[in-house]
C-alpha cells in the first residue's frame, strides 16, 4: 500500500451571516498518498478553495480532522501550524502572491531563509534557472509577465522540497498558451520532486492530467 500522507476525516465547514448559518462543506473524507496528483473539481462556490485552505491549516473546520503524517493539524495552535506549513507545504495561487518589493531571487529565497538554510541564495538561483528564469534573478514582479511571475511562484514552492503542494487555479490569470506551459512545468517539477500535488481547477484538461479527481458538488464529495 502507498504511504498515506494526508487523512481527511468528516470535514465540515459552517459559517454564519445575517441570513443564518450556511454549511460550505459537508462531511468530506479522503486520503492522499505520497507522490500522487489529485485534482479537486466542481462548480464555482462548491467549496473547493475552502477545502484547500483547510488542508493547509489556513482555515479551521467546524468539525472533523486533517492529519498530515499522522499529526492532527487542528490540535496545534496557529504558530505550530505555521511551522508545519513552512516544513511540509508549498503553495501556488492564481494571483501569484509574490512580494512586490522583493526580486525574483529574493522571493524564492524567502522560505529558505525563514527555515534558516545557509545556502538559500544558491538554492533559489538554481531553482529559478530550472524554471527558465536564470536571467531574471534581479527583476521585480512588476516587470515580469504573468507567466514569468507564476514560474517564480513555482520556483518558490518547489525550492522548499515540500511533501505536499497545494495549487489553487494556478492558470486562472494566464492566457491559454502560457497556462499550458506553466502546467507542463508544474507536472514536470512535481514528478522530479516526488511531491503530492493537490490542484483546484475548473480546467478539465488540467484535471485529466492528474491521477485522480475529487468532485465537490454543493459542498459534498460526489461518489
Amino acid at each position: 500500500m502507498p504511504e498515506a500522507l494526508v487523512q481527511v476525516d468528516q470535514i465540515t465547514k459552517r459559517v454564519s451571516d445575517a441570513t443564518g448559518e450556511l454549511t460550505i462543506l459537508h462531511d468530506i473524507s479522503f486520503t492522499l498518498t505520497a507522490r500522487e496528483s489529485v485534482a479537486i473539481v466542481g462548480a464555482s462556490g462548491s467549496g473547493k478553495s475552502t477545502l484547500l485552505a483547510i488542508l493547509a491549516g489556513l482555515d479551521t473546520p467546524s468539525g472533523g480532522t486533517v492529519k498530515l503524517r499522522g499529526q492532527d493539524l487542528f490540535t496545534l495552535d496557529e504558530d505550530q501550524r505555521a511551522a508545519v506549513r513552512a516544513r511540509e507545504l508549498g503553495f501556488v495561487f492564481q494571483s501569484f502572491q509574490l512580494l512586490p518589493n522583493l526580486t525574483a531571487l529574493e522571493n524564492v529565497m524567502l522560505p529558505l531563509e525563514l527555515r534558516g538554510e545557509r545556502d538559500a541564495r544558491e538554492q533559489a538561483a538554481a531553482m529559478l534557472a530550472r524554471v527558465g528564469l536564470g536571467e531574471r534573478l534581479g527583476h521585480y514582479p512588476r516587470v515580469l509577465s504573468g507567466g514569468e511571475q507564476q514560474r517564480v511562484a513555482l520556483a518558490r514552492a518547489f525550492v522548499q522540497r515540500p511533501a505536499l503542494l497545494l495549487a489553487d487555479e494556478p492558470t486562472g490569470s494566464l492566457d491559454f498558451a502560457t497556462g499550458a506551459s506553466v502546467m507542463a512545468l508544474m507536472f514536470e517539477l512535481n514528478r522530479e520532486a516526488g511531491t503530492t500535488l493537490v490542484l483546484v481547477t475548473h480546467d478539465r484538461e488540467i484535471a485529466a492530467r492528474c491521477e485522480r479527481q475529487l468532485r465537490i458538488e454543493a459542498g459534498r464529495l460526489a461518489a
